[in-house]
Formats: C-alpha cells, sequence, structure tokens
C-alpha cells in the first residue's frame, strides 16, 4: 500500500501545445505497470480549456468546482457543474474547459493502452468555444 500525501506532488502548468490559458494539473495517482490508470486534479482559469483530444480507453471528469464546458466532435456544447460526472468513451475526439468568465476544476482519470493515456490534437479555436455562449446560459 502507498499513501501519497497532499502537497507531496508538484503542481504543473498545462503545456501550451496542448491547453488554451492558464491550466494546473495536480496529480493524483499514476498506477505503475500492470496496473494502467492514472487521474489527476485539473483547474482551468475564465477562458481556458483542452484542445481537441481522443483517450483510446476513454476518460471520466468528476466536475468539483466552477462551471465548465464539454464538447464532443460535432455536438452540442453542454455546461457541467460540481457533481457533474462525464464519460467519454474510447476514442472519443473531445474537449473540456472552464467557461469564459468562471473557473472548472475536475478530477480526470483515464487508462494507459499501451503505455498512452491521451492522443492530443488540433485546438479549439475561438469560435467553436464561444459557441457555447450561445447554446448555455453563460455569456
Amino acid at each position: 500500500m502507498e499513501i501519497k500525501r497532499c502537497g507531496s506532488q508538484a503542481s504543473r502548468t498545462g503545456p501550451p501545445d496542448n491547453f488554451t490559458g492558464t491550466v494546473r494539473i495536480d496529480p493524483l495517482f499514476d498506477a505503475p505497470e500492470p496496473r494502467r490508470v492514472s487521474g489527476a486534479n485539473v483547474t482551468f482559469e475564465p477562458g481556458a480549456r483542452t484542445a481537441w483530444h481522443v483517450h483510446p480507453l476513454g476518460q471520466t471528469l468528476i466536475v468539483t468546482a466552477g462551471s465548465g464546458w464539454v464538447q464532443s466532435w460535432g455536438g452540442p456544447v453542454e455546461e457541467i457543474r460540481p457533481g457533474d460526472v462525464v464519460t467519454c468513451p474510447p476514442r472519443e475526439k473531445h474537449w473540456h474547459g472552464a467557461t469564459p468568465t468562471t473557473a472548472m476544476t475536475h478530477i480526470a482519470i483515464q487508462e494507459k493502452l499501451d503505455g498512452k493515456a491521451v492522443e492530443w490534437m488540433e485546438k479549439v479555436t475561438d469560435a467553436q468555444y464561444l459557441a457555447g455562449s450561445r447554446t448555455t446560459k453563460e455569456g
């Protein structure tokens, strides 16, 4: 058994190639082989978001604070709030992040396939992102 004490793992900034805006990633766990699940607490400042991406075995997001948006490729922008649980199926192209006016924090849980948990794609354009202002009550 291993206990990771709060504050024992350094926070890191979401890399600008994969995120727009200010994003802080606080690792929670990264299970060693043969296990393959990992998790992080991710905080998006207002306007911040991921790039489009897929997870080979899917992803679960548990919103813990604030207000955010999530979108699957070709679908509407959906508002997410604390207590909401988002399940992204394997290989579903999607993005998630904060609304323009409110930060959002979620726990992200995903599994690795052949050592890889995510495949990053193109950035979400401002037009794609701001479409959420027209489809939700935000803005």
